[in-house]
This record gives C-alpha cells, structure tokens and sequence, in this order.
C-alpha cells in the first residue's frame, strides 16, 4: 500500500503552531517579555527567538539540499541562516518575524520536487531520517518550546491563545 503525505496539511499545521507562538509574543505584557521563572531557564523572550533562529536555521539548510547536519561545523552552519532582529526588538517585530519567516519557508518548501523529502539525511545526532521526517521534527520542536511561551503566560496571568478559542467555542 502506497503512503500518502498531504503537504499542505502539514505546512499548514506547522503555521498554526507558529501563528499561536507569535501571538503568544504579542500577548505576553511588554514588560514581561524577559520573565524567566527560574534564573536558570530561558526567558520568554529568548524561548521565542529560539523557535525562530533554530526553525528557520534547519529549513534553510535543507532547502540549501544539506543532507549531514552531524557534521563538527554544524553551529556554524545554522548561524548563516540567523535571523537579525534589533537589540531593542519588541512584541511586534518578533510576533511579525516569527509569522513572516514560517510563511517564506511553507512557501519554499512546497515548491520542491516530492523526492526533496523523501531523500534520506543525517540528524545532528547522528539519526537518519527523511527531509519531511525532519521537518515534522522541527514542528514538533516548535510545539514543545510554544507549551513553554503558554506556560509563561500563565505565570503571568495571561490565557494562551489556543485556550482563548476553546473558550470562545463554548460561547
């Protein structure tokens, strides 16, 4: 039996997650956006940038056909793909860069040939996947670091955007 990937489901889910990420950013009072809740965990602020700098890192290299991502320069490597945003960037800007960046890559990746994800490369750690295994494993990164910007919110008093709309639906 054949397999079947529906890639714009996939690419839309991805946005999704990345449109409640930056909302989070917008919704998180400006003040606050360097809270950390423990000296040793990351802020906020550096959660969302890191969702940004490290999703559009590891796309950029696999549309730019990187097939070992184990290899010693691998730091390297991603930081061509860094994002630059200003030492004072607020809210806004980070919320909008979160959303731009993940609509630029969706649109990107799905002008490739089926066989750009089927190709088989190497993880960081060594893993051997193929290149839509390994978006679905930036995805699934987002995800993980998006429950962290909502756990955040909360410490502030704030409700997340996905619990806002499950809240809306029961009127």
């Amino acid at each position: 039996m054949g397999r079947m990937v529906r890639l714009d489901w996939f690419f839309e889910t991805w946005k999704a997650i990345r449109a409640d990420a930056a909302q989070a950013v917008e919704d998180m009072p400006g003040s606050q956006l360097d809270f950390r809740p423990r000296p040793d965990l990351m802020s906020f602020r550096e959660i969302a940038e890191h969702i940004l700098q490290v999703g559009r890192g590891l796309t950029g290299m696999l549309l730019d056909g990187e097939t070992d991502l184990s290899r010693p320069d691998f730091r390297e490597r991603l930081a061509r793909y860094r994002v630059k945003l200003g030492p004072d960037s607020g809210a806004a800007a980070l919320a909008s860069e979160l959303r731009r960046a993940v609509e630029e890559d969706c649109r990107r990746l799905a002008e490739q040939p089926p066989e750009f994800f089927s190709e088989i490369i190497t993880k960081f750690d060594g893993a051997r996947l193929t290149r839509l295994e390994m978006l679905d494993f930036i995805r699934e990164h987002e995800l993980a670091h998006r429950a962290q910007l909502f756990l955040y919110l909360r410490l502030q008093g704030v409700v997340p955007p996905t619990t806002r709309r499950k809240l809306a639906l029961k009127g």
